[in-house]
C-alpha cells in the first residue's frame, strides 16, 4: 500500500501514472497480465522493455519482501520508470538499463518474467529467459503485432502455454451519447517452465 494507491488489487488507472511518448500497457490489459504471472510475495520479477514501468510499479506492490527488476533500453523509458517508481513510492524496483538479453546475465534468476518489449530480440530474450527461469517460472508476453503472436507461437512450441487475445473497449461521450472506442488488442501468451526442467 502506498499514497497513491490504497488497493491490494492491480488495476491502477492510467491517468494516474506519469508518460510522454513512451508505450504504456493499459490498466485492462496490465491486470490480465499480472493475474496471469500468479505473482506471490517474495518472487523476483524481470520486467523486459518495462517502458512507462507502468507493469514494474503493479507488479512491486504485488511481490512484498520481493524485487522487480524494471529492464529498458530507450532512455526516455528508464525516466519514465524512475519517474512512477518515485511517484508512487515503490521501494522494490530495480531499474537496469541496457538491452536485453546482454543485461539479464547478472540479474538474479527470476521466478517470473513479463516481457512487453523485446527491441527485435525476442529469440535470444527467450533463450535467456528459458535458461534461468526457476523451475515452475512463468513468462508473459504481451505481443501487439501479428508479426510478435506468429513469432511467439514458433518460439514457444514445447512450453506448456496459454494464448488469449484481449479486445477492450470504453464508453467515450460523444455529445450527448457515449460510443464505444476500441484498444488496440494484445495477444497475452502465458508460459511455465516445467518443474523437471534444470
Amino acid at each position: 500500500m502506498n499514497n497513491q494507491w490504497s488497493f491490494t488489487t492491480p488495476g491502477i488507472p492510467d491517468d494516474l501514472f506519469t508518460r510522454n511518448e513512451v508505450p504504456m500497457t493499459k490498466e485492462e490489459i496490465r491486470v490480465l497480465t499480472l493475474a496471469k504471472a500468479r505473482l506471490a510475495p517474495g518472487q523476483i520479477v524481470w520486467d523486459i522493455g518495462s517502458g512507462t514501468g507502468s507493469l514494474s510499479v503493479e507488479a512491486a506492490l504485488l511481490v512484498p519482501g520481493g524485487t522487480v527488476y524494471s529492464v529498458e533500453r530507450n532512455p526516455s523509458g528508464l525516466e519514465m520508470t524512475l519517474c512512477n517508481t518515485e511517484q508512487f513510492s515503490i521501494k522494490n524496483v530495480v531499474i537496469v538499463p541496457g538491452e536485453a538479453p546482454k543485461v539479464l546475465g547478472h540479474l538474479p534468476a527470476p521466478h517470473r518474467v513479463l516481457v512487453g518489449g523485446s527491441g527485435g530480440k525476442l529469440p535470444q530474450i527467450l533463450q535467456a529467459v528459458r535458461d534461468r527461469l526457476h523451475p515452475g517460472g512463468r513468462l508473459v508476453i504481451n505481443a501487439v503485432t501479428v508479426e510478435t503472436f506468429n513469432l511467439c507461437s514458433k518460439l514457444l512450441e514445447g512450453w506448456c502455454r496459454e494464448v488469449i487475445q484481449v479486445n477492450i473497449s470504453r464508453a467515450v461521450p460523444t455529445g450527448k451519447v457515449h460510443l464505444w472506442r476500441a484498444l488496440n488488442p494484445v495477444y497475452i501468451f502465458t508460459a511455465e517452465k516445467d518443474r523437471e526442467e534444470v
